[in-house]
């Protein structure tokens, strides 16, 4: 916990406080006696005692610091303000915040010109939309960036650094926040590592046996984005929609985990979109695949060990050729470590045939006792480790790759528990009728949540998930939350997508020499062509309402003002990504971003824990 002290305002995590010329943070829990004093001229951070802090100062509680970051009017402190618990994970606690504040160190912005004044409000609004993205978490003694396994295969060495410098920098979604406390090991005591995804505990019991159950999903901030807006991969290797998923058990001190990844298509391809329903993705011609590609299944191989590749989209259409230049690609790799399975999600299952997605879970069950899981017993001794993992994808990474995630994790948690003792040699997982229902809603809750962060709304095909069937009803809301999609895609990750550039410091505000790229202007089809279309409309309507007695007057006016109204409509289609909701500040609307060189904080080595 942290008290947070500036005189004249206050910040804190026990109570916050402000004086004119600084805030102060007070390291709470851990009886330490050191304050973190901020100049809000200089942005100096040097530490203190409490009996430095002004008796003037206001108290404030907050529940942590996540860091600072420049914006047009100057540096602002990043805090948690409400908290919620999430459970106890191997008997520490994990937090999910809920509400945060964004603290300026300057006590006025009258030195800011109105079109600066604008553009720091919007960028405010900007770091707000990912504050309030459902799924930030984190915990102040427990390092959520790692799994189990890697846990377990560290030195002494690392044991005794700080949560900041021996976190996984892939999923620490405010590592750009924490750039000013890098470099002073002192500070890390003050601030949270906040990872993003989803986060569940449960306390479960199947045979008179109470065993602690969990899902961790991390997602990475490596080309992190929306889903039309960041497809394929980097120069880097690292891979859109980036996923690791751990399930964790516990039970009389035993600890089991299996862990699972997704990630999208992993070479340059794009799918812009443009009003179309479902535009066509394009692979880029100007790259070298294989590069890229290359890394990317390199690092995942020094991470995980051998990689089985779940490839679940069509293979026809538009698909198609995705699906094509991905097995080819393996090939071409001639990599042992890497074995390659496509399975046409949508034509097995097609007509409610659900029950087909046993013909993969069949084709994958000797590789998956292969790679095993991680399991210690209660003395700590490690008596089975993951060998290898399954990396799934389909478009988005998101509603076929959580339905195979699920059935995979269930296989693994059958065999985690007959081990543990919890289930009896011939149970199955399916007769526990209330862990069941336990186990189908998180991992449709945890397809909800990894489907808001990147699509803007819920997952499809939970019902199958929650229910092990596809229902009607299912159907239906697959259809509403699809034109949510449709509408959030075109017309508002643009921002969101600047958003999330904005949080993690792949576009970096520069006070000294700005030049607002907010500004958008727009050519004359994006107000006049709409214009046209609603007026030839709506006289097409109204010739029908108030059609005279000549019919044929009446249908030439309909036929004159209906051919209008579509020929516009076309002209708009055919200018689709004229009228779409584009990013501003990193990516540009003509452009697939194929280079990591404007992710500068993200060009870092691997690393094996």
């Amino acid at each position: 916990m942290f008290v947070v002290s500036a005189e004249n305002r206050s910040c804190l995590c026990c109570s916050r406080r402000t004086t004119p010329e600084k805030f102060y943070i007070e390291a709470g829990d851990d009886g330490c006696l050191d304050v973190l004093a901020i100049d809000r001229v200089s942005t100096e951070m040097t530490l203190t005692v409490k009996r430095d802090i002004p008796a003037s100062a206001e108290f404030r509680p907050i529940c942590g610091l996540m860091g600072t970051i420049h914006l047009v009017a100057g540096m602002y402190l990043v805090v948690i303000t409400k908290k919620k618990k999430v459970g106890d994970l191997l008997g520490h606690v994990v937090w999910k915040a809920v509400e945060f504040d964004i603290i300026s160190y300057k006590k006025t912005v009258l030195h800011l010109t109105d079109n600066q004044m604008q553009d720091n409000k919007t960028f405010l609004s900007m770091i707000n939309n990912v504050l309030q993205t459902d799924g930030l978490y984190f915990a102040t003694d427990y390092d959520l960036t790692h799994t189990l396994q890697r846990l377990a295969n560290t030195s002494p060495e690392f044991q005794e650094m700080s949560l900041v410098e021996r976190a996984d920098q892939r999923f620490v979604w405010n590592s750009h926040l924490l750039r000013e406390f890098m470099t002073q090991p002192e500070l890390h005591k003050f601030v949270y590592l906040v990872v993003h995804g989803f986060i569940t505990i449960k306390s479960s019991c199947i045979n008179g046996k109470v065993f602690e159950w969990s899902i961790i999903s991390r997602r990475s901030c490596f080309r992190a984005g929306v889903r039309y807006y960041v497809r394929g991969i980097d120069s880097e290797g690292h891979a859109a929609n980036y996923v690791e998923t751990e399930q964790i058990v516990q039970y009389n001190s035993a600890k089991a985990s299996f862990v699972q990844t997704r990630g999208s298509i992993p070479f340059y391809w794009s799918q812009r979109p443009n009003l179309k329903y479902k535009p066509k993705p394009q692979i880029s011609k100007t790259v070298n695949h294989l590069d890229g590609f290359q890394r990317h299944f390199d690092s995942q191989i020094i991470l995980y060990g051998r990689q089985v590749v779940l490839n679940l989209i069509n293979q026809k259409g538009s698909e198609k050729p995705l699906e094509q230049a991905f097995d080819k690609l393996v090939a071409s790799l001639g990599n042992g470590m890497i074995k390659y399975i496509a399975f046409d999600f949508h034509k097995e299952c097609s007509r409610m045939r659900w029950h087909r997605l046993q013909i993969l879970l069949d084709m994958v069950t000797e590789m998956q006792d292969e790679f095993g899981y991680f399991l210690v017993d209660a003395e700590g001794k490690v008596l089975l480790s993951q060998e290898g993992t399954f990396r799934s994808n389909c478009m988005d990474c998101l509603d076929r790759t959580n339905v195979i995630q699920n059935l995979l994790a269930r296989r693994s948690l059958h065999s985690q528990l007959q081990k543990m003792g919890v289930l009896h040699m011939g149970q199955e997982i399916e007769e526990q009728t209330d862990f069941e229902k336990n186990y189908k809603n998180a991992w449709a809750d945890n397809a909800d949540a990894c489907a808001k962060q990147y699509a803007g709304t819920g997952a499809l095909k939970t019902d199958f998930t929650r229910t092990g069937k596809r229902t009607q009803w299912g159907l239906l809301m697959d259809g509403w939350n699809s034109m949510i999609r449709y509408y959030k895609n075109n017309f508002s990750d643009g921002f969101r997508q600047d958003s999330i550039d904005l949080f993690l410091g792949n576009y970096a505000v520069d006070e000294a020499d700005w030049t607002t790229p907010l500004c958008d202007t727009k050519d004359w089809k994006f107000l006049t062509l709409p214009i046209i279309m609603v007026v030839a409309f709506s006289m097409c309507i109204i010739c029908l309402v108030m059609a005279g007695d000549v019919w044929t007057e009446t249908l030439a006016y309909v036929l004159f003002w209906g051919t209008a109204s579509v020929v516009t409509g076309g002209l708009i289609l055919f200018n689709g990504r004229d009228f779409v909701d584009a990013p501003k500040l990193v990516q540009k609307e003509n452009e697939l971003i194929t280079s990591s060189s404007l992710y500068p904080q993200h060009q870092q080595a691997w690393s094996l824990y």
